[in-house]
């Protein structure tokens, strides 16, 4: 049996029919920027996020360049966020001419380190952007003390985490701006690119409005040099049928999750990740203590495809050869991306499948010790 580590094609059959005809509408109606699906889709986002707010825009990267330019975060200013993470993280911080200021994550959830931040502040701080990683929501209520005690902006990277909450509060309600991707990957996936931003500040939201426009609060007025930065319309009318679907697919994968932790609990040379309340799942990410890359390529040659989240942290790309010796080693980053690997997960996971992944994992590791296991490995292509 063949094992994706993601598909789209059960999700697409089950809805099929009511996707066929939104975007029809919105082919027939001849407006596609902005318009009705547009503003059904904001609203019902804020909503479900409890927000006041909800500004769609292309990606989840731009979310974040747009919360940090409304938040005149730029030259000179320092963002606080975590190097294991995608590379649109740090990214977006140096698009609007800030520098990104990378601490090590926590060995349990692989979320930035809440008890490194403070040591990380300088006069020149000016946000903190936690990552809620895999859909692991960060501990919110501590990282809110730390930034209302520096008085710092936070904006939230929720690019893999809708649907997540802390202490039963969604995620991109806590700071300033929470962040989101709709990559088709994702728990809420467009058919294409697509992110939005979320806030309850009313005057952040319209400045976030007006740069998605090229800086113009009405037609032809450009009080801003801003960006084209739009959520499409025949995005949103995907995005409409399948928001109200979330809550049942983040069920479905934390019941995949929860029987991944149950059967393969007690494997040698296997670390899998800790339960947290309110966890959505976008990844279930497993620890290889071993040769992980080899152990890749053996589960690939059994039809069970897995991907890699990340192979090199931030703060080791050319991109930021710069920051290298001011960052400083980060050893949980660094370690974790020589063991980390995301096994299946999507709602539409048949039992069947995932447990053909089990078996093969419970097989493998109890056949091999971890210095038996052959090296190598085959190359990934990096998905956000």
């Amino acid at each position: 049996m063949q094992v994706p580590p993601f598909s789209l094609s059960q999700q697409i059959n089950d809805l099929g029919t009511d996707l066929e005809e939104a975007v029809l509408q919105v082919l027939r109606s001849g407006q596609y920027i902005g318009g009705a699906q547009l503003n059904a889709f904001e609203d019902a986002f804020a909503t479900s996020v409890a927000t006041s707010h909800a500004v769609g825009c292309n990606s989840g990267t731009d979310a974040l360049i747009l919360a940090l330019r409304a938040l005149e975060i730029g030259p000179g200013d320092e963002v606080i966020t975590c190097s294991f993470s995608f590379f649109a993280t740090a990214e977006a911080i140096s698009a609007v001419g800030a520098t990104p200021v990378f601490v090590d994550v926590d060995p349990a959830t692989y979320l930035i380190d809440l008890d490194r931040i403070e040591a990380a502040i300088t006069p020149a701080t000016k946000a903190l952007m936690p990552v809620h990683l895999f859909g692991r929501p960060v501990d919110m209520t501590r990282l809110m003390a730390i930034a209302e005690a520096h008085r710092l902006n936070v904006v939230e990277d929720c690019a893999q985490a809708t649907g997540a909450r802390w202490n039963g509060q969604p995620v991109g309600s806590f700071g300033d701006v929470g962040c989101f991707s709709f990559f088709p990957t994702k728990n809420l996936g467009a058919a294409g690119d697509g992110g939005a931003a979320t806030t309850s500040d009313a005057g952040l939201a319209q400045t976030m409005r007006e740069l998605a426009v090229h800086g113009m609060p009405k037609r032809y007025l450009h009080t801003a040099l801003g960006y084209n930065s739009r959520l499409d319309a025949i995005q949103a009318a995907v995005l409409n049928v399948k928001l109200p679907h979330l809550a049942d697919w983040v069920r479905r994968r934390s019941a995949i999750a929860a029987r991944y932790r149950e059967q393969l609990a007690g494997l040698q040379g296997l670390s899998l990740p800790s339960d947290e309340p309110g966890h959505s799942w976008n990844q279930f990410v497993v620890r290889i203590n071993s040769d992980r890359d080899a152990f890749k390529q053996i589960l690939q040659d059994s039809g069970i495809s897995t991907i890699i989240y990340y192979p090199i942290p931030i703060h080791s790309q050319p991109a930021y050869a710069h920051l290298r010796q001011q960052t400083g080693p980060l050893p949980i980053t660094e370690q974790l991306c020589q063991q980390v690997l995301s096994l299946p997960i999507f709602p539409e996971l048949t039992d069947q499948q995932q447990q053909t992944v089990i078996e093969t994992l419970r097989k493998l590791l109890r056949a091999k010790s971890p210095t038996q296991l052959p090296r190598g490995g085959s190359q990934e292509r990096m998905v956000a």
